[in-house]
């Protein structure tokens, strides 16, 4: 693999940027989610690079970040109208929806082999200026090592794959912090596939009831969207997830019997009303689930570059609304790790 003096391109730059996409090099684009890894998503060689990279599965398919409706119609085969009803309210904006494609439209290396694919049109006008000065699509999953937690700064990109890509176009730190929704348009009835900032409320409030998809994808299947299949958003600590109701002080008692660092995540109100031992390091999700969801990577990520933190306690919200995000990336975060599990061993 070719090896980069990988550049940080100020916003000023996008034209620069937008020359190394043409050329068939990888940039990495911020969005109001994570950052994005991009590449051509009609130059087939430049998306192999993209797994390469990110040292990612190849039946993982790839999101499709467009400028436009009209990008999303030059590949779909078919846009129901309920899908333009969702455009209306939420494009540009965190949500993906997946569309059955014209036969030989995108690469197979895109699609991950499916007769379908994911289209984004992302809220962040920086990638929209670098989507239509590049003059194509661009693939973009998450740009850091595939498994690792997602990157919301140009920082968490350049940690993980400096060297590798041509460049980051930097728009400071995301606003959302966990990944778009992805909503399957392809059949009868919408599925989430993957929750996000956009809620199963929010949309069955435009189109009427939708699914929320609980399928496991096996380990010879090829999943629709991303993040679905493998063990995602890991740092090298083990995650423990802290209930809803569990006591703080059983949590702390604990940390402190470790024979090594632990990080504690948790709430503003939380840390400051604890008295934390010496082998505690502390991160606040700030306050509430909104404040989390766009923290939750920055605090694992933090922790993941102290080698001396061996296990990691963070606290859990409700799964409804934004929470529903929040905790489907907890979960695979910890590989369903529970701090409760832990304090009765």
């Amino acid at each position: 693999m070719q090896h980069f003096d990988t550049r940080i391109f100020q916003l000023d730059e996008i034209d620069a940027a937008a020359q190394e996409i043409q050329q068939g090099h990888l940039v990495s684009f911020p969005t109001e989610t994570v950052y994005g890894l991009g590449a051509d998503a009609t130059n087939e060689q430049a998306v192999k690079q993209v797994y390469l990279a990110k040292g990612r599965p190849s039946d993982n398919p790839l999101i499709v970040h467009i400028a436009s409706r009209e990008m999303a119609e030059k590949y779909a085969a078919h846009i129901p109208d309920k899908a333009y009803k969702l455009m209306d309210h939420f494009w540009p904006g965190s949500l993906t929806m997946i569309f059955k494609i014209k036969p030989h439209s995108l690469s197979k290396t895109v699609t991950g082999g499916l007769k379908t694919a994911a289209f984004r049109f992302p809220d962040c006008q920086p990638t929209l200026d670098l989507i239509k000065r590049a003059g194509v699509p661009l693939v973009g999953p998450s740009a850091n090592t595939s498994g690792k937690p997602s990157p919301t700064t140009a920082q968490h990109v350049y940690h993980d794959l400096h060297g590798k890509i041509a460049g980051i176009l930097d728009n400071g730190p995301t606003r959302v912090g966990v990944e778009s929704t992805v909503l399957d348009m392809s059949g009868d009835h919408p599925v989430i596939l993957r929750p996000g900032a956009v809620t199963k409320e929010q949309i069955e409030a435009v189109i009427g009831s939708i699914d929320l998809n609980h399928h496991h994808v096996g380990k010879n299947e090829t999943p629709k969207a991303p993040g679905m299949k493998y063990k995602h958003y890991a740092p090298a600590a083990q995650v423990y997830i802290v209930d809803p109701g569990t006591d703080w002080g059983q949590v702390i008692e604990w940390v402190k019997q470790q024979p090594f660092d632990v990080g504690m995540m948790a709430e503003e109100k939380v840390l400051q009303n604890a008295s934390l031992p010496m082998n505690a390091s502390q991160f606040s999700l700030g306050n509430g689930v909104k404040d989390a969801s766009a923290r939750l990577f920055d605090g694992l990520r933090e922790f993941d570059d102290e080698q001396n933190v061996k296990a990691i306690v963070c606290q859990a919200f409700p799964a409804e609304g934004l929470g529903e995000a929040y905790m489907n990336r907890l979960n695979k975060s910890a590989g369903g790790v529970h701090f409760l599990a832990v304090d009765k061993s």
